[in-house]
């Protein structure tokens, strides 16, 4: 409550500046009740002083200049001085803080000028005339400081201001791009998934419809392929999509798949109808989690792309190479991938180039000389690269 009343009020620059006058003209009113000579002259200097001070804030230099000329005919035809005079000072402030640097300075040798003329008026002369200039002159300069040295806490704080919603639009930049990157990964990762998986069981159920009137056994074990296939892929989905759901506490979900995993990943596709030969090269090398999942989906995308691609009584041969610095996946296949129609639907090729440009690597997928269908990747490991065993 508090607060927004304090915000609505700082709207009112003219309300609160008519407030402030308030104490002026508390202090003016004993000279302008005793009914002395020149009272009624004293109380329209007084009026010309204290009014334009209600718009001092919206147009300093033009109140500042109407209080001047008010202060100087005041001086020159010798009205006696007032307590509201103290509006000269009040200007000087105003115009120090709210303007430029050579504007408050204007108003400072304005005011100064008026102190030299307010000092030769008013003074006896003498040491009376000394005292006067230098006490009007320290008020004048230290008003003028006083105004400089708002002006300059008000642009830092400004400055603050600005930088902090500068930070916090930033921020939710960050936010936005880190969940658009999210997204495109889980977008990948669902390609990745599904691609494969409903490979392998358009493969069985095509083998499962040709051997189920003359090979029960086959067609069986084809459909359980199918089953298992469709149960591990609707896993994935579902840990996947999990991190998605902001308020649901689902709990750990199962760790991504990795080099250990290749294994598996190969059997699945032999068990498809696609021979499969998996070699590695070299000591295995420690790996983090990232460059693991992208070896894995490397591997995954390239025998799924064989298996929609890559006809009758093709194979494949897949390799991993460990370097002194990197991994290398060689993944080759003898079928017509390279002769195969593109539905321009797949986004494969292009997410093994994310996934290994992530880790500085590569990615080169391009028909073989001989026949067939070739993707390799180089996947640095320097940053974490210590040999296993």
């Amino acid at each position: 409550m508090v607060g927004r009343f304090w915000e609505w009020l700082r709207g009112k620059k003219p309300l609160v500046d008519a407030f402030l006058i308030v104490p002026v003209m508390i202090l003016s009113l004993p000279e302008l009740l005793n009914g002395g000579p020149g009272t009624d002259t004293l109380w329209l200097v007084t009026a010309a002083l204290l009014a334009p001070l209600v718009l001092r804030r919206t147009f300093p230099r033009t109140v500042f200049a109407v209080i001047a000329l008010v202060s100087f005919v005041q001086c020159v035809e010798g009205f006696r001085i007032a307590p509201a005079n103290i509006a000269v000072l009040i200007g000087v402030y105003t115009v120090a803080a709210g303007c430029a640097f050579r504007w408050g300075l204007a108003a400072a040798l304005v005011a100064e000028v008026g102190t030299v003329m307010a000092t030769v008026q008013y003074s006896q002369g003498g040491d009376d005339r000394k005292t006067t200039f230098v006490v009007l002159t320290v008020l004048v300069a230290g008003v003028w400081v006083l105004g400089l040295h708002m002006r300059t806490r008000r642009a830092y704080l400004r400055s603050v201001e600005e930088r902090a919603e500068r930070l916090e639009r930033e921020r939710d930049a960050e936010v936005q791009m880190a969940m658009s990157a999210e997204r495109a990964r889980i977008a990948r990762e669902l390609h990745d998934v599904i691609a494969h998986n409903v490979s392998v069981i358009v493969v069985q159920a095509d083998g499962a419809s040709y051997a189920i009137d003359t090979d029960v056994g086959r067609a069986r074990q084809a459909l359980e392929t199918i089953s298992s296939t469709g149960r591990l892929a609707l896993a994935e989905m579902r840990r996947l999509l999990g991190v998605l759901r902001e308020s649901d506490d689902v709990g750990a979900y199962a760790p991504q798949p990795g080099v250990e995993q290749l294994d598996e990943l190969v059997e699945q596709v032999r068990s498809s109808g696609l021979p499969v030969t998996f070699e590695v090269d070299g000591a295995p090398a420690s790996m983090s989690e990232g460059r693991q999942l992208t070896v894995f989906r490397i591997v995954q995308e390239a025998l799924t792309n064989t298996l929609k691609h890559g006809g009758l009584q093709v194979a494949a041969d897949v390799r991993l190479r460990y370097g002194g610095d990197a991994v290398e996946v060689r993944v080759v296949d003898d079928g017509r991938g390279a002769a195969a129609t593109d539905d321009g639907r797949g986004h494969g090729l292009v997410g093994m180039r994310e996934r290994a440009a992530v880790y500085g690597g590569s990615v080169r997928a391009a028909p073989r000389p001989g026949g067939g269908f070739e993707v390799v990747a180089r996947i640095p490991i320097r940053e974490d690269g210590r040999v296993i065993g």
